[in-house]
């Protein structure tokens, strides 16, 4: 049988890993997470961990092994599932890739560009520089050295702006030059399942979702990283909007309002994404037996 990457994506909140236990068990495989904030050990709750009883369940990988001080990239995430995979086809000839992140999701299944690595002390010294002149300077800097790729960056994301500063200044060459695009070839196939649902009722998952978090103790989940609030790692939904409260500029009523709306908003953003890909097969939350069948189609086909 052919080795075979199953990844389960769609939305926040969609039920992806209630789903992908369901299919490891039917294929006796592992779960390799693709979420770029469940990687870190401080954050559980408000990242949706799946549950001690789920972990039971089915052997999870690359979820929570890495600190909130620590730096993570998309390359490293390919570069680790890529080390994973060959141990993981070696007991099993299927795994499955599950997340929402979508640069995680298209470094595993299309590959990064090979862009070099960076000089530690260079690192150190362009974070200090952010720490005491902000991000406004990040961004004058780019729109100097490369100002193609200042025109499409994510200006209010530091680490994008950082990462690619480092580039530019560690080999004297634009960071747009090394992003070539280029499809890597993977010595496995895979098979992508997309999940999604009528958009009401994703909201209302979703909703459902953000109170589940307050009750099992979001508050004081982020109240515990509070004094690490400036690092990247924690300006991501649900904890930002927390910090607020915990600053006293909103009430909690308000703060889960805007984790519930930012929430919302994320999810468009991920459908978006997800939909300029083709080579995705969509679902609803509720339809596992025909997900099962259709996998087994594939890999009947693929033999």
């Amino acid at each position: 049988m052919n080795n075979t990457l199953i990844v389960v994506l769609g939305p926040t909140g969609i039920g992806k890993s209630a789903i992908s236990i369901q299919l490891a068990k039917h294929l006796h495989c592992d779960i390799i997470s693709a979420d770029s904030r469940q990687i870190f050990k401080e954050l559980a709750i408000g990242t949706a961990v799946p549950s001690p009883d789920e972990l039971s369940q089915v052997r999870h990988h690359l979820i929570q092994h890495k600190s909130i001080s620590d730096f993570y990239s998309a390359s490293q995430f390919e570069t680790e599932v890529g080390q994973l995979l060959p141990a993981l086809f070696s007991k099993n000839h299927c795994a499955i890739l599950t997340g929402g992140s979508m640069l995680y999701l298209d470094a595993v299944c299309k590959g990064i560009d090979d862009i070099p690595d960076v000089d530690h002390d260079l690192r150190e010294q362009l974070i200090a520089v952010y720490k005491e002149k902000g991000i406004e300077h990040l961004r004058l800097q780019l729109k100097t050295l490369d100002p193609e790729y200042y025109a499409i960056v994510d200006l209010k994301n530091p680490k994008r702006l950082l990462h690619a500063l480092e580039i530019c200044l560690m080999t004297g060459r634009t960071y747009t030059s090394f992003r070539t695009n280029t499809k890597k070839e993977r010595p496995y196939q895979i098979i992508k399942i997309g999940l999604n649902q009528d958009r009401e009722k994703l909201y209302a998952r979703i909703n459902q979702r953000v109170d589940k978090m307050i009750a099992e103790g979001l508050v004081d989940e982020v109240r515990s990283v509070y004094p690490q609030k400036h690092l990247n790692s924690l300006n991501t939904v649900g904890y930002k909007e927390i910090f607020l409260y915990l600053d006293g500029k909103c009430t909690l009523d308000e703060a889960i309002d805007r984790i519930k709306c930012n929430s919302r908003k994320y999810a468009r953003k991920q459908l978006t994404w997800f939909r300029r890909d083709l080579e995705i097969n969509w679902f609803e939350p509720d339809q596992i037996d025909d997900i099962i069948r259709f996998i087994d189609q594939k890999l009947a086909e693929n033999d």
